[in-house]
């Protein structure tokens, strides 16, 4: 049972930080960015060129992150502020065709071939009877304390009062003097930097790959819309449930009904238990369990 619980924790923190990106992006920029996941896709190669190149770990995960968020920021003002000008519909689908030229300009230069990270051998951290690797005890923490700073960045500071009046009432919150375009940008930086440091975190597990994104798309954007698009704290709760339904989708023990000892379900149908929470979600909650910013779409 703490195998489970492990495994829906590392579950949530490959999601959660692309999923906070992309909703907190979305509260302002009012349309759900088809790229960002492949944000988390050049953070994974961005680090792996760093640390190949032989900057420590940790300095090539912030360099990654610091490069995606200016990646980020350089796309939204040169390209999605202008289809922006067109409507939200346009700007999504001039999403999906910057997510295609990122894989493509990835692929380019970096191949095919995943490439993964020189890490020294480590004994896994035993935990009763589960086991977690420190690489992923590392992950876990840094998503939490990146969270937690997150929150009290949100709720606790004049810059978080300032990025929810914004993304509450555009127009009211310029009247008041609030300089809308210039926390734009910096909500931009930010969701490209924490999408770009998950997808490097997980590429230490994972390794980078160009499918990377791919894999990362309906998972992220499930978790965003069940939490509520715009939502960045829901979209967490968002990564939490799905989470727990991919771990209890492939933890399911199945073989008793068909006569057999044991039974599982492939690693496959994690994206089935995707796709069904994000229908079920649309259906019977269409603006997410924690209503926000999705009608607006």
């Amino acid at each position: 049972m703490l195998q489970f619980f492990i495994d829906t924790l590392l579950r949530t923190t490959d999601l959660a930080l692309i999923a906070l990106g992309l909703s907190m992006l979305y509260g302002l920029v009012k349309f759900p960015n088809v790229a960002h996941v492949q944000y988390a896709m050049c953070g994974a190669f961005l680090a792996y060129a760093g640390h190949s190149a032989g900057a420590p770990l940790a300095a090539a995960l912030a360099l990654a992150s610091a490069l995606t968020g200016l990646l980020t920021l350089a796309l939204q003002r040169l390209v999605f502020k202008r289809l922006l000008q067109s409507g939200p519909a346009i700007a999504m689908i001039g999403s999906l065709a910057i997510a295609m030229l990122l894989v493509a300009g990835v692929q380019g230069i970096a191949g095919s071939f995943p490439r993964m990270f020189s890490l020294p051998s480590m004994e896994p951290v035993v935990i009763g009877a589960a086991r977690i690797t420190p690489v992923q005890l590392g992950f876990c923490a840094t998503t939490m304390a990146l969270l937690l700073l997150f929150v009290g960045l949100l709720f606790r500071t004049r810059a978080g009062r300032a990025m929810r009046a914004l993304a509450s009432n555009p127009m009211l919150a310029e009247a008041c003097g609030l300089d809308a375009q210039r926390i734009t940008y910096a909500v931009t930086f930010i969701s490209g930097a924490v999408a770009g440091l998950g997808g490097a975190m997980l590429a230490l597990s994972t390794g980078a790959h160009i499918n990377l994104g791919y894999d990362l798309l309906l998972p992220v954007f499930a978790a965003a819309i069940l939490g509520g698009l715009g939502n960045p704290v829901g979209a967490v709760a968002g990564a939490l449930l799905i989470a727990l339904t991919e771990t209890i989708v492939t933890h399911l023990d199945f073989g008793p009904l068909v006569g057999q000892e044991l039974r599982f379900l492939p690693v496959a149908y994690i994206s089935a238990a995707s796709f069904l929470i994000l229908l079920l979600t649309l259906l019977f909650k269409p603006h997410g369990l924690f209503g926000k910013e999705v009608r607006r779409v």
